[in-house]
């Protein structure tokens, strides 16, 4: 049971004073937090924290006032000017005066009886707001704040700015933000208290209070203390949950996979080539995981086109070698064929027996395919989330490998245990992914990289190209389809926008096809899986040569004669989708070109995004300069299921902390398991407060 003490904070944001239903559907939109499958609560509204502040403190007069700055005045009113019968665009006019002149406090769709009891004539008044000039007379259009003289000390001299959306005012927004603060109860420290007093953290209730109470632009900054004092909570609540996930996976130890090396041996004798060193070694590691009694739960990271597949496809010999089964499951169908494609050929050479399982397998193919997993006749079985619908039963299962497991969710990992005796877990990914963002999303895996290229690829040119030089493009594409190059033409959507001026596939089809003619193919996200696979058998077998697509492409598909990547708008893809969908081509023994089309005028990330793609195919620096760019929001996609998005931290700027949480985590955990003592319980808390609801189930579990 959740602790009481975090009633108030777990209770339903409707509670608070003036949070109706419409007001908590707006309030939604800014929290933070993932609140998929539940209402907003009040401790969401405790970490929507402000980006900035307005500073009210500066009073120069009227005449001193500078064009465009935040002033506070303290006024005489004067006299009231309203706009004239039936003139709607004519403002209504307060005129007001200090010793150094007189202002013009303008309003447009104003009551004049509302205007009448805030600024009495003759009264003295203090108004907050922009300074505007017209033609060297002074004006302040709809003032922040007006109050009178004598309440002069209500008004927010230094009022913090925070995420706001349509139909949520500023102060409505901080009202509720206040309520929520004071509904946090006083909660027990569980930092360590020689890191506190190294880092300068104030206590959890004091740094928050001091990030909604900001005195000075620095005290909402990322690097002050009260920030970096609640992103080392996060950090921490993220690498205890991470960190207990793998206690319990371990825990549920598998038996030893030694094997004998003769289905391995059969797979090298297979391959049409030799291993890179970085495959050798990753495969050393993995094989001497699956020889322990402990379960293996590894990371196989590698750059486009690295060999992790092969890599993965030796594991699954090792487990056959000992009369155990594997899966090898991906997140679409496109990529489970592709990696089917890619296996199936040199397993069958080798002696293992594989299969291939979808949601679109259907009848008696599939029963087949569902009896040969039962009683044990395939080795290994590639497919999609079916490979662990309850109807699917393996004889045994040893090993599970997943690829691009972040599209997958972290707690995932407990549910595929259900479906064999504690099966090793393998986790590919082919987006390279910065060293800080292994620690938040793969925390709880050890790491191997593939850092070289099969012998045989190619460099890649990549050019920039503005999009008034698209016949120019068009030309060179006519020459590379003479000489039988196939291409792809990558646009970022499925069909046109009113809301986006961007290039879609459907109208880019649309357009070329009196050029390119039967030539030309189309895939997308929105076509069936079967209207998808022909597309690509098509331009795999080369009945069509160039294929118009969307990111369906992105990760997987696998056309080695593939020569020519067009990205169209590349100014609108990030850094490691630029670099996935550049991976396409390149991957067979002919020189490569991705072209990025862009349009101008460029930004300053753009232009610096296309830059280092243009100047480096290496997908780890590419990774991190994503990182630097974009924040790690965008590099695993923030509200997908099991992903960090943090609510607090930054990793662009909160990276040193990682590293001290990871081994505080793990320091915790290996002097108190079950979080029991005073520090255990006080931790649990921070658990909870973090969403990580997880990570005290498994608590619970043993």
């Amino acid at each position: 049971m959740r602790p009481s003490l975090l009633d108030p904070l777990f209770a339903s944001a409707t509670t608070l004073d003036g949070v109706g239903a419409k007001i908590a559907g707006l309030l939604e939109k800014i929290v933070p937090a993932d609140l998929v499958g539940r209402e907003l609560r009040v401790g969401d509204l405790i970490f929507v924290l402000p980006h900035t502040l307005i500073d009210r403190r500066n009073r120069p007069g009227i005449a001193a006032a500078p064009e465009g700055a935040i002033v506070t005045l303290d006024l005489r009113v004067d006299r009231h000017q309203p706009a004239p019968r039936g003139r709607k665009n004519v403002p209504y006019r307060v005129f007001a005066s200090d010793e150094t002149g007189e202002i013009a406090l303008t309003f447009f769709h104003a009551r004049q009886n509302w205007l009448e009891q805030m600024l009495p004539v003759g009264e003295q008044v203090v108004v907050s707001g922009r300074m505007e000039w017209f033609n060297g007379r002074p004006s302040m259009v709809h003032p922040d704040h007006i109050v009178a003289a004598s309440e002069a000390a209500s008004l927010p001299l230094v009022e913090p700015v925070y995420p706001l959306t349509a139909g949520l005012s500023p102060r409505l927004l901080r009202r509720v933000v206040e309520q929520a603060l004071d509904k946090c109860p006083d909660l027990p420290e569980w930092l360590d208290q020689e890191l506190m007093r190294r880092q300068s953290f104030p206590a959890f209730a004091a740094a928050l209070r001091r990030l909604h109470h900001p005195a000075d632009p620095v005290d909402v900054a990322l690097d002050n203390p009260s920030r970096r004092r609640l992103a080392y909570d996060e950090f921490l609540a993220n690498q205890l949950s991470l960190a207990l996930v793998r206690a319990k996976i371990r825990r549920l130890s598998g038996r030893p996979l030694a094997g004998d090396g003769r289905l391995v041996s059969a797979v090298l004798a297979a391959l049409p080539y030799a291993l890179t060193r970085s495959q050798d070694e990753a495969f050393a590691e993995i094989a001497a995981d699956l020889a322990r009694p402990e379960r293996m739960l590894r990371l196989l990271q590698g750059d486009v086109g690295a060999g992790k597949t092969v890599v993965a496809l030796l594991a699954m010999a090792r487990a056959a070698e000992t009369g155990g089964q594997s899966v090898l499951m991906a997140p679409t169908e496109i990529l489970a064929r592709q990696h089917f494609a890619t296996i199936a050929p040199i397993a069958e050479k080798a002696g293992l027996r594989a299969a291939i399982l979808t949601g679109r397998d259907k009848g008696r193919e599939r029963q087949r395919v569902l009896d040969a997993i039962a009683d044990g006749t395939v080795d290994l079985v590639v497919g999609t989330h079916a490979l662990f619908q309850e109807e699917v039963s393996y004889r045994e299962l040893v090993l599970a490998v997943i690829d691009e497991q972040h599209r997958f969710g972290v707690h995932q990992r407990l549910a595929l245990t259900a479906k064999g005796a504690a099966p090793d877990m393998l986790v590919m990914t082919a987006t390279p992914i910065p060293r800080t963002l292994v620690l938040t999303a793969f925390g709880d895996m050890d790491v191997s990289r593939l850092t070289e290229k099969p012998a045989g690829r190619r460099p890649i040119t990549t050019v920039t190209l503005p999009s008034e030089r698209l016949q120019d493009l068009l030309g060179r594409l006519d020459n590379a389809l003479a000489e039988g190059q196939k291409i792809y033409w990558i646009c970022p959507l499925v069909e046109e926008s009113e809301d986006v001026d961007l290039m879609s596939a459907q109208e880019r089809f649309a357009t070329l096809q009196p050029r390119f003619g039967a030539a030309l193919g189309l895939v997308h996200g929105r076509m069936k899986g079967a209207e998808k696979d022909e597309a690509m058998r098509a331009f795999k077998a080369g009945e069509t040569r160039l294929l118009v697509a969307t990111t369906v492409i992105e990760v997987g598909v696998d056309v080695p004669d593939a020569t020519i990547m067009v990205i169209e708008h590349a100014e609108r893809f990030g850094l490691a989708q630029l670099h996935q969908l550049r991976g396409r081509v390149g991957r067979g023994d002919k020189p490569s070109t991705c072209v990025l089309l862009y349009k101008g005028p460029l930004g300053e990330t753009a232009g610096r995004r296309l830059s280092v793609m243009r100047d480096s195919e290496d997908g780890f620096l590419i990774a991190e300069e994503d990182l630097k760019l974009r924040g790690e929001g965008e590099l695993l996609g923030t509200r997908q299921s099991g992903t960090p998005g943090f609510q607090v931290a930054r990793v662009e700027a909160h990276a040193d902390l990682l590293e001290t949480a990871r081994n505080d985590a793990r320091l915790v955990l290996e002097r108190d398991p079950q979080l029991t003592s005073t520090r255990g319980e006080a931790l649990r808390l921070l658990l909870y407060l973090f969403g990580r609801d997880d990570a005290i189930r498994l608590l619970r579990a043993g």
